[in-house]
Formats: structure tokens, C-alpha cells, sequence
């Protein structure tokens, strides 16, 4: 439980010393979206820069916000939302997705929440979201914990349905090439030679 909670309160303070994420967090906060966050690559990208030393962060292609309203779930919404965004915090690429229709998306049964999709995403590394509370705080979801994340290990989720996914994006991506120190592991479990 102490890596967990070391993993956290070093995640936080990558976060806490970069003054955009929290204007980041409030811009999506001020949309008061149910279970809104900001998540994947944005997160993944801060981290990994930290952990290689960077001293200029990598400029993420967009920022993803998930949120989960079963009861608007029209793809013109996000894209107002997205708007909304670029209102708050121009010259970002904002990136809304509600997961209560990303099911449609993947082909998988309907998600319950935010967290529920993210069990899906293609490595433990990238499902991580954060939120702003209702006191101005930073909230971290999870599902795979941080510690993939936060060792540069890049491994499939377990909820992951396609198993290669994983290996073809980081690729794909070129993610060795800007942060050689990552390393692709096996899943959990996974013990193929």
C-alpha cells in the first residue's frame, strides 16, 4: 500500500509543478461535467518527460476530457463542449469523449463510467484520469493503478481485448524514440516466451 500511496503523491507533485494543468483542470471543471477529467496521453506525457528529465515538455496532440452523461450522449455535444474549451483555454486541440456512447466506439457493452471505460484502454499506463473535487483539489482515477505509469513500464491492460494494441502503438507512436527508458512488459499473468 506505501508504493501506492508514493505513487500518488509523486504523480500529484509532477502535476502540482506544471501551473497549466491546474488551469487545465478548472477550465474543465467550470463545464461541470459529470465524472469530468482530463486523461490519457496529456498525463502520460508529463510523467514520462519528468521521469527522463526533460526540461521542455512534450506538446500533447490534444487533451483528452472524459466525462459520463448517459443523458446527452450525441457526438455534436462533445463537440460544443470542445468549444466551450477553447473559449476557456485557447490554442489547446480539447479533445471531449463521453463515455456513456464510447461503447458504440470500441464495440464493447455500455460503460457504467468513466473508470468502467477507461478498464479497456489499450496499456495500464494510459488509464489514468485526473479531476478537480469539489474543494479545488486534484483527484486521480486509476483502475490500473499509477505504477506503471510512474516506472515508465508500458504493459496491455488487463481489460484490453486486443492484446497486440498495446506494442502497435507505442510504435506506432514512436514513444522509444522520445523516451528511450520505457520498457514493453508482458501483462500481469501473461507468461508467453
Amino acid at each position: 500500500m506505501s508504493g501506492l500511496i508514493s505513487d500518488l503523491q509523486r504523480f500529484i507533485s509532477i502535476l502540482d509543478r506544471q501551473p497549466s494543468v491546474r488551469k487545465d483542470l478548472e477550465a474543465v471543471d467550470k463545464l461541470r461535467l459529470p465524472e469530468g477529467c482530463i486523461a490519457a496521453g496529456y498525463l502520460r506525457s508529463l510523467v514520462w518527460d519528468e521521469l527522463h528529465g526533460f526540461i521542455r515538455r512534450t506538446v500533447p496532440e490534444d487533451i483528452d476530457v472524459l466525462y459520463y452523461d448517459p443523458l446527452h450522449p450525441e457526438e455534436a455535444e462533445e463537440k460544443k463542449l470542445d468549444a466551450r474549451l477553447r473559449q476557456l483555454r485557447p490554442g489547446l486541440n480539447w479533445s471531449c469523449k463521453n463515455q456513456a456512447r464510447m461503447h458504440l466506439v470500441s464495440g464493447s457493452a455500455p460503460y457504467s463510467s468513466v473508470e468502467a471505460a477507461m478498464r479497456e484502454w489499450p496499456e495500464t499506463a494510459t488509464a489514468v484520469a485526473v479531476r478537480m473535487d469539489g474543494n479545488g483539489r486534484m483527484t486521480v482515477i486509476a483502475p490500473y493503478g499509477l505504477s506503471d505509469l510512474m516506472n515508465g513500464r508500458v504493459r496491455p491492460s488487463p481489460g484490453c481485448r486486443d492484446r497486440e494494441l498495446c506494442r502497435r502503438r507505442m510504435e506506432a507512436k514512436r514513444w522509444l524514440d522520445r523516451w528511450p527508458k520505457l520498457r514493453l512488459e508482458d501483462p500481469p499473468g501473461d507468461h508467453r516466451e
